[in-house]
């Protein structure tokens, strides 16, 4: 059975939009939510709102949904994963991405080579740094150089491991999902069809290399909501946050298995010449119904209960691009009363 979560969207600025996020997040656990999802980008933190939102709920899981890998050591990592995981009483899930190799070099200044090769590499450090209590830690691989010897007994962790999910689309991220971590953070883009396919296909084979069962790495989906009573706009917003991602080459594969692929060419050139309108009008209802759910407040929690199986999570958001800090919330709320619905109903 598929679980569902949401972003902990706070507005305003100052203590009161960590207050907001964290009343959020006690609404969403108290409709039977399993988890809450911050992220974080060039001006925001993934870790500071977990902190908070560990202090202000009692049995909720935690998520980055996602924090950067390269934006801090593995020592920083695990150390802050530790303390995270002790503030909640074992809720945390460390969703960790690269971003793209632009992002890496420019943002981080770090190379933006091989990205999955370092992510793996990053997982096995941080592994073997949440287990610094048994002793010290010695790497030196291609992207990281750790010693760690430490000084004074290391307190034990309260779990024995975290769990590492990771933000994977090219097959080698999904090969490293399949080997190394615990989960997988998809894509809004990613479709049932496109995780039961190649998705699962590329998990597979990463797990078959290490003799691992691929059912035991958690696949998570981002599904895209827009909610509002003109179901015209709710569309129109959804198209929008589609035409953004469509643009990418990334996702010519997604495309292709939908038959999509004249459309995305005709979204690509719309984004070349920058003509939202154009753009809008070459994301098609199929697009629109397949990857995103837009609907009336009213029609969400049956919206749900049709999306197909393939997704062990969900986490639904607001369409990422062209809403307001306001008309985020008010969609984020919309979200809530429709999976208090929907929950309730599954209990039932």
């Amino acid at each position: 059975m598929t679980t569902f979560g949401i972003n902990a969207f706070g507005t305003g600025s100052g203590p009161g939009r960590f207050s907001t996020m964290v009343e959020l997040a006690r609404k969403a656990e108290e409709a039977g939510c399993s988890a809450i999802w911050t992220s974080e980008l060039y001006s925001r933190s993934a870790t500071i709102p977990m902190a908070a939102l560990a202090g202000g709920t009692s049995s909720i899981q935690i998520g980055s949904n996602i924090a950067y890998g390269v934006g801090r050591s593995p020592l920083m990592w695990a150390a802050e994963a530790r303390d995270l995981d002790e503030m909640s009483g074992g809720r945390i899930i460390l969703g960790l991405g690269n971003g793209t190799p632009k992002m890496m070099e420019a943002w981080h200044g770090v190379s933006g080579e091989a990205p999955a090769a370092r992510m793996a590499e990053l997982l096995s450090v941080l592994k073997a740094l949440w287990r610094l209590h048994e002793g010290p830690v010695h790497h030196d691989g291609r992207f990281y150089s750790v010693h760690v010897a430490p000084t004074a007994d290391v307190p034990v962790p309260i779990r024995p491991e975290i769990p590492i999910w990771i933000a994977g689309v090219n097959k080698y991220m999904l090969r490293t999902a399949g080997r190394h971590a615990d989960g997988l953070v998809g894509h809004p883009m990613f479709t049932a069809e496109y995780v039961r396919g190649p998705v699962q296909e590329e998990i597979s084979l990463g797990a078959r290399g290490v003799e691992r069962d691929p059912a035991e790495v958690t696949i998570m989906g981002i599904r895209m909501c827009a909610i509002n009573d003109d179901v015209e706009l709710a569309r129109r917003q959804a198209a929008f946050a589609i035409g953004q991602y469509a643009a990418s080459r990334v996702y010519d594969r997604l495309f292709e298995l939908h038959g999509w692929s004249k459309d995305q060419a005709v979204i690509r050139q719309a984004a070349r010449d920058r003509d939202e309108e154009a753009l809008v009008r070459a994301v098609t209802d199929d697009m629109i119904d397949t990857i995103t759910i837009a609907c009336k407040p009213v029609e969400f929690a049956d919206a749900l209960a049709r999306i197909p199986d393939g997704f062990d999570h969900l986490d639904l958001i607001a369409p990422p691009w062209g809403l307001s800090d306001e008309e985020t919330r008010a969609t984020t709320s919309a979200i809530l009363d429709g999976l208090r619905v929907h929950l309730s109903t599954e209990q039932s």
